[in-house]
């Protein structure tokens, strides 16, 4: 493990020189991995154990999409691919990656499986965090771990395809063992992270839904929104507002912000954007950070997961939920977008 200073923060940073892949599989030679849901992260995490030589399962309730899914993937049956309550039953390690509600549901099944010296491994502090609102507590004869990729299932699997890995955070909640610390940085290896930075449940999860809620998903899509709407009332046409909003970020700028950054950017633009950029971004900032730190604190005081767990034990959650998402895609904004995409040039 090394320290690296991030503007007089020491930060504890693991990557594949401080732990070869090797050792990481040595670390967890004698461990059965059952990935348990086969949804948001399991596919990618699953199948980057398995190529990288390490002895894992699948658990997924039988006749779902997400059980025909893993099929498709080479799970077998009854050999690699189990119930949920038969995987937690073979395995040593246990990744549990159903859906934070899912989580709450299945968490008796989960820890009545979880006997002395097995260790349990998040990919998200929600369950842990928020303890007081999901009843997940595990017993104190287990280790207790997380390892949170810092992208979505699909970056997560094409990264490591790609050779190139994705970064995570790390944290141990309870250490039973004394090896609860390595066993999680092996398993970072194993599902091919590029990096490996040190965090805490609370943190991993703070962060997450801040993210999610602003700068990842919420606020951008409420940003585009706004600037699409705008352009449209002043009379331009919606393939003009929807290319200066949408398809110019996200086909030209954002690819040059990951590879280069956006003080790169910066530099590289005509005069006249860098001087209105300039200008804007501080009274974006200004408007934006009062709602951010109420984001932050109606994520922190555990508000937003009240809210999560209310909706999601609703009986009618899922109609609900696919009533919103449904009604979205039908603004003008996204279904402009499809048309866009359709007249990319077809390599």
């Amino acid at each position: 493990m090394s320290k690296m200073k991030f503007f007089n923060v020491d930060e504890n940073v693991v990557t594949t020189n401080e732990l070869p892949l090797s050792k990481a599989k040595e670390v967890l030679r004698n461990e059965v991995i059952a990935v348990l849901g086969y949804g948001v992260q399991g596919p990618a995490q699953a199948q980057n154990l398995r190529d990288n030589g390490f002895q894992v399962i699948v658990g997924q309730r039988e006749n779902t999409s997400s059980w025909n899914k893993a099929v498709e993937d080479g799970w077998k049956p009854k050999h690699t691919l189990y119930p949920l309550e038969e995987a937690c039953h073979k395995a040593t390690f246990l990744c549990y990656l159903l859906s934070d509600a899912g989580q709450i549901h299945f968490w008796p099944t989960v820890k009545k499986h979880l006997t002395k010296n097995k260790t349990l491994c998040f990919s998200h502090g929600f369950g842990i965090a928020f303890s007081d609102q999901t009843d997940i507590v595990p017993p104190n004869d287990v280790d207790v771990i997380l390892v949170a990729p810092k992208g979505s299932e699909r970056s997560v699997r094409k990264m490591f395809l790609d050779g190139k890995g994705i970064n995570a955070s790390y944290a141990v909640h309870q250490d039973s063992s004394g090896k609860a610390e390595l066993k999680a940085l092996a398993f970072g290896m194993g599902i091919g992270s590029g990096y490996l930075f040190e965090t805490t449940f609370e943190r991993e999860v703070y962060s997450d839904l801040t993210g999610e809620r602003g700068a990842l998903m919420g606020a951008l899509t409420g940003m585009l929104e706004a600037q699409y709407e705008t352009l449209r009332r002043h009379g331009h046409s919606p393939s003009e507002a929807f290319n200066e909003t949408v398809e110019e970020l996200t086909q030209s700028l954002i690819p040059l912000v990951a590879e280069k950054g956006m003080d790169w950017l910066y530099h590289n633009c005509s005069t006249t954007a860098q001087r209105g950029a300039l200008d804007w971004r501080h009274r974006f900032r200004e408007v934006l950070s009062p709602v951010f730190e109420e984001l932050y604190h109606s994520v922190s005081s555990g508000k937003e997961a009240a809210i999560v767990i209310e909706s999601n034990g609703k009986t009618d959650y899922k109609e609900i939920l696919s009533s919103e998402l449904d009604k979205m895609a039908q603004e003008e904004i996204w279904q402009v977008g499809n048309k866009v995409r359709e007249l990319r040039p077809k390599t």
